[in-house]
């Protein structure tokens, strides 16, 4: 009598066993989760900030627990440039929640590979991965892919044809146009020195201009600047600096002649 019991209340257990693990799975289907589109803004130290909205709705039978979610982004050659989680330890039956998953990427860390985001547009890449535990005992993980747009802050950036006059007898006054557009997401505001080199690679002439820029936006301008006369060959290159208070970068060399 006693075995026939515990059979008994081994069948009941694991009855009930199913239909717990049966409803917490069914439950599923009333829990929302969305990861929306990212936003790049920039904090007080000028680091990129990527900020990813998240909303999630336990409409469930079940709280959830150990909710966490892990993003690494990464540039064009596919290196990581940050990485974060988002760890939420309880989330009620019935809560509703929305936060905000961000990551700090230092524009230093996209300028190792070159200079290619300066210049370019481009996309950063995102991994996702989400692991929760439903009714705070059944693990689930999933895996989410994305990409956030990147414009460039000097996309397109060319220097003109420049023009020569007469200053005095040893030095001519140099007109060089300068054309690029801003299409980052935040406003650009610096300097942008160059330097004149001949063929034999001699230094005759240097300049500097600020420049002030708002996102979206593009620049046509020019820099003055007083050159060797003597020293001047058909041939030579160009190199330009650029400083503002988010990225320092040079030189780059444009040939000339």
């Amino acid at each position: 009598m006693s075995i026939r019991m515990i059979g008994v209340a081994s069948t009941f257990f694991w009855i009930i066993l199913i239909a717990f693990f049966a409803s917490a799975a069914y439950s599923v289907k009333d829990l929302h989760l969305s990861l929306e589109q990212p936003m790049l803004c920039l904090d007080s130290t000028s680091n990129i900030i990527v900020s990813i909205p998240l909303n999630i709705e336990n409409g469930g039978y079940y709280n959830l627990g150990e909710f966490n979610i892990t993003t690494k982004v990464y540039n064009a050659n596919g290196s990581t440039l940050a990485k974060g989680s988002t760890f939420i330890a309880t989330i009620k039956r019935g809560e509703k929640l929305a936060a905000f998953h961000n990551l700090t990427v230092r524009f230093e860390e996209l300028l190792q590979k070159g200079a290619y985001y300066l210049f370019n547009d481009s996309s950063l890449s995102i991994v996702a991965a989400i692991s929760m535990k439903l009714a705070e005992v059944i693990p689930v993980q999933a895996l989410s892919n994305y990409s956030v747009p990147w414009g460039a802050p000097f996309y397109g950036f060319k220097l003109g044809e420049p023009t020569f006059e007469a200053f005095n007898t040893t030095h001519v006054k140099v007109v060089l146009p300068i054309n690029f557009e801003n299409h980052a997401f935040f406003d650009l505001q610096g300097e942008i020195q160059l330097r004149m080199y001949n063929s034999e690679g001699l230094l005759v002439g240097e300049g500097k201009s600020a420049i002030e820029v708002p996102q979206r936006i593009p620049y046509s301008g020019s820099l003055t600047f007083y050159a060797k006369a003597a020293e001047i060959t058909e041939n030579g290159r160009f190199e330009v600096y650029f400083s503002t208070p988010l990225l320092t970068y040079g030189p780059l060399v444009i040939p000339y002649g």
